[in-house]
């Protein structure tokens, strides 16, 4: 009885001190985060500041990679906004690459337009008073380097993804505050809609210039380069242009709904000069050819011949020669242009590994001529294209009649001696090797 006793009376001492303890942390914790809310006591931070409430600041976050990219110098994103999604990715370009596509364009720019949301095409507005170029999806290996890290920043595939295009403002040049993306169904039938906006700054601005979100939420002048920004962009959420800096925002809600809140502009330029090159992206893959053709009759034949080809690599289970495809574009079948995607799409098929099937290489051939030695190819002329040449008679640029691409100032290509017809070399010597006649008239050389 007395050990019985004994054990109750342990128990409840062991039960008293449990139930203080219990009640110090509990009081603790209380004190804790009263001291919290009131901003007395802090957590730390990974970069060591504290940070008010309602300040954009809090939402930077660094994450520095180093390495193998390390030829852009240090880079990482920063969060700038919510309201919209907006990110800002430092350094994604180098400074090569955005002088690259600066000369790229410099010699296509023409006055800026907007898209007609009743007609889907584009007109002169106010609103916009800078100068552009487009640039095609996969142009060059430069691009398709730059397309590439844009997927793998956005986690959009680079079929979704417009071409680039490349803009100059002067001084006093701007762009009204607007939308990317489309309420009318003519501007979403090729890729859906535009889900975000990836802009590049390829140039510093040594004043004005800023890219501003006038509707977005949050203490907007808690930005650090405040006291930086021009008039315009003090009336919103404002990113300076650096050079090789990234800008990405999403024109809609992670619940794909338009966000109102993407309205954004380009302040005017007060000192120097800006250029910019953007990308958008869309929600399905953007087909180039419907782009530039749409549902024209030009659209469907290339179609068919697009068709055409695809039938003759399944028969064969193997790469086409370029022959092949080059007699199915050359005239015979097809005398429209096409798009500017196509000059390097047919270059990298002669640069393809010979066909396995030797009977499939004459398919289309109507004479007999044998192709040219090495040494007599390296004598046929070489033209370099200036103003003075790359126009014909009616006053239209003169075009390969290979990859039916007009031929661009500064290209190299070869004049056949006797027709005088003009190709990409690329495009034609393939071709001589095997055939020794021209492609478009046939004559021998």
């Amino acid at each position: 009885m007395a050990k019985l006793k004994n054990s109750r009376y342990l128990i409840r001492k062991w039960l008293s001190s449990s139930t203080m303890i219990l009640t110090v942390l509990l009081v603790f914790s209380f004190v804790a985060l009263i001291l919290l809310a009131f901003g007395i006591l802090s957590m730390p931070s990974s970069s060591g500041k504290a940070h008010g409430a309602h300040d954009l600041t809090t939402l930077r976050r660094n994450a520095e990679r180093t390495g193998a990219d390390g030829e852009r110098g240090e880079h990482w994103v920063e969060i700038i906004s919510w309201e919209p999604r907006a990110f800002v990715y430092h350094n994604f370009l180098t400074k090569d690459e955005c002088e690259y596509l600066i000369e790229l364009a410099k010699p296509r720019m023409k006055k800026s337009t907007v898209v007609d949301s009743a007609t889907g095409k584009s007109k002169d507005s106010r609103v916009r008073t800078s100068t552009g170029t487009f640039l095609a999806r996969g142009r060059d290996k430069i691009i398709q380097d730059i397309e590439k890290r844009i997927a793998d920043f956005t986690f959009i595939p680079v079929e979704n993804g417009e071409g680039l295009q490349v803009l100059h403002y002067e001084v006093g040049q701007k762009y009204e505050p607007h939308y990317d993306y489309f309420r009318d169904e003519h501007n979403t039938q090729n890729g859906g809609q535009r889900m975000a906006t990836l802009l590049m700054y390829l140039s510093d601005v040594e004043e004005g210039g800023e890219t501003v979100f006038p509707n977005a939420k949050g203490n907007i002048s808690a930005v650090p380069w405040w006291d930086e920004l021009s008039e315009c962009a003090k009336r919103g959420l404002s990113i300076k242009p650096k050079m090789g800096d990234a800008l990405l925002f999403w024109s809609m809600r992670p619940d794909a709904t338009l966000d109102e809140s993407s309205l954004h502009g380009g302040c005017p330029v007060i000192k120097g000069n800006k250029w910019s090159s953007t990308k958008w992206m869309r929600v399905h893959e953007w087909g180039l050819m419907e782009f530039f053709y749409g549902n024209s009759p030009r659209f469907r034949m290339t179609l068919v011949v697009g068709n055409i080809v695809r039938r003759i690599k399944e028969m064969c289970s193997s790469a086409v020669s370029i022959d092949v495809i080059a007699s199915l574009l050359s005239g015979r079948l097809v005398r429209e242009r096409i798009g500017p995607a196509m000059l390097s799409a047919v270059q990298s098929q002669m640069n393809a590994v010979e066909p396995q099937f030797e009977e499939f290489q004459n398919i289309f051939d109507v004479d007999g001529a044998k192709g040219l030695p090495v040494n007599l190819l390296d004598k046929i002329p070489k033209v370099t294209i200036t103003s003075g040449n790359n126009v014909d008679a009616s006053g239209d640029k003169v075009s390969c009649s290979v990859c039916l691409q007009d031929f661009q100032l500064g290209e190299t290509a070869r004049s056949l001696p006797q027709c005088h017809h003009l190709f990409h070399m690329p495009c034609i010597d393939k071709w001589l090797l095997q055939h020794g006649s021209c492609p478009l008239c046939r004559r021998d050389l």
